[in-house]
């Protein structure tokens, strides 16, 4: 996946960027329902949400912690990327239906949260692919790795342009550090996320890999106390 990823990226070209492109509105997605979890989770609404075809977005929120808000963006978009490729990597059934609940979110996105016809186009357009992906083919785990890894790394690759704007605001809600530091603190944060999150994946790798494990038979497992 990381060989797939970095080859197209940086080696394809503008066939390459073109490849890349879903990817790129996938983060922004992702980054922008960040801002709108976390207006919901602390009490306030989401009014809108737009992504552009450049790849920026914003999303219009009324009430809530401000602070969670704006860490949202970065930080929840991390998160959620992190979820679905350890959902890929580890839980082969749950491929599929995550899929099925990302096209939800992004149809329920496009369609209460409107604020742009190429924003909702976007979003029911990516809703369709996933929907088929998840129902008609048997690829549903490899499209859910690489959906996972592609953001997480585009998110860390991307921690000095994309977050720009929030950390300017959460700087003047958090006076204890300006905004470039603030960048710093939330890609460490990122990338511990990441971290841990392979290391899950490489421990249950070598758990699976132990001869005493695989030479037990399941139901001699089932009895061990």
């Amino acid at each position: 996946m990381l060989g797939i990823y970095f080859g197209i990226r940086y080696f394809g070209g503008d066939i390459g960027r073109k490849i890349l492109y879903p990817i790129q509105m996938l983060a922004t997605f992702l980054h922008e329902f960040g801002h709108a979890a976390g207006a919901l989770i602390t009490g306030g609404e989401v009014r809108n949400i737009q992504i552009n075809q450049d790849g920026s977005g914003f999303t219009r929120t009324v009430g809530g912690s401000r602070k969670v808000i704006l860490m949202g963006g970065y930080l929840g978009s991390a998160l959620f990327g992190n979820i679905i490729f350890l959902i890929g990597a580890r839980a082969k059934s749950l491929a599929k239906p995550l899929l099925l609940l990302l096209a939800i979110t992004m149809a329920f996105t496009g369609v209460f949260w409107f604020n742009s016809a190429f924003t909702t186009v976007l979003l029911l357009g990516f809703a369709l692919v996933l929907i088929g992906i998840a129902l008609k083919t048997n690829f549903a785990r490899d499209v859910v790795m690489f959906l996972g890894l592609s953001t997480l790394l585009y998110i860390i690759q991307d921690f000095n342009v994309g977050p720009s704007s929030d950390l300017e605001k959460y700087a003047e809600e958090m006076k204890v550090f300006p905004s470039h530091i603030w960048m710093y603190i939330w890609l460490v944060v990122v990338v511990i996320l990441f971290a841990l999150n392979l290391r899950i994946l490489f421990k249950s790798l070598r758990d699976n890999d132990d001869p005493m494990l695989s030479s037990v038979s399941d139901d001699e497992f089932l009895t061990i106390d």
